[in-house]
């Protein structure tokens, strides 16, 4: 596949994820706070270097931008190599991505509540990152398929 696909289908998995995350965690308490995370571990981090914590709603705007960008570049991975195992690798992206959302915060020293506080939250957890996954195996395909058809006039 084309880097444009593949990036293409990167950044729909990405968006994808992200927008069903904002939504569900204002419909249900139970819901994973992958936010909280995100705004965790920079804020940590940014300590950890001596650097000033930006306010809340600052921080809120970082850890988005930051997950779009980070997320788009890992689905993107699903795209690469051969088109065949697209579907197979971006479930296994988002598997991967959602079982280390929810077992990694403890070993990092993060929150692991925000992502792992029930079975319900893990599931949501989960299939929230397996979401962004197939979403982005199936946007490469289209954006690769109406690449093809435009250079062949059809």
């Amino acid at each position: 596949m084309k880097l444009l696909s593949a990036i293409g289908g990167g950044f729909a998995g990405a968006a994808t994820l992200t927008l069903l995350h904002e939504t569900i965690r204002r419909l249900t308490k139970k819901a994973p706070r992958m936010d909280q995370l995100g705004m965790e571990a920079i804020g940590k981090s940014l300590v950890a270097v001596k650097l000033p914590v930006p306010e809340e709603h600052t921080l809120f705007k970082i850890t988005m931008a930051g997950d779009i960008i980070s997320n788009s570049l890992y689905y993107s991975v699903a795209a690469i190599g051969d088109e065949k195992k697209i579907m197979l690798r971006g479930i296994l992206l988002g598997l991967a991505a959602g079982l280390g959302a929810v077992y990694l915060p403890k070993p990092m020293g993060l929150s692991e509540r925000l992502s792992n506080r029930t079975l319900e939250t893990k599931l949501m957890t989960v299939g929230l990152y397996l979401t962004g996954g197939v979403v982005a195996s199936l946007a490469s395909k289209l954006i690769e398929n109406s690449n093809k058809n435009k250079s062949e006039g059809l």
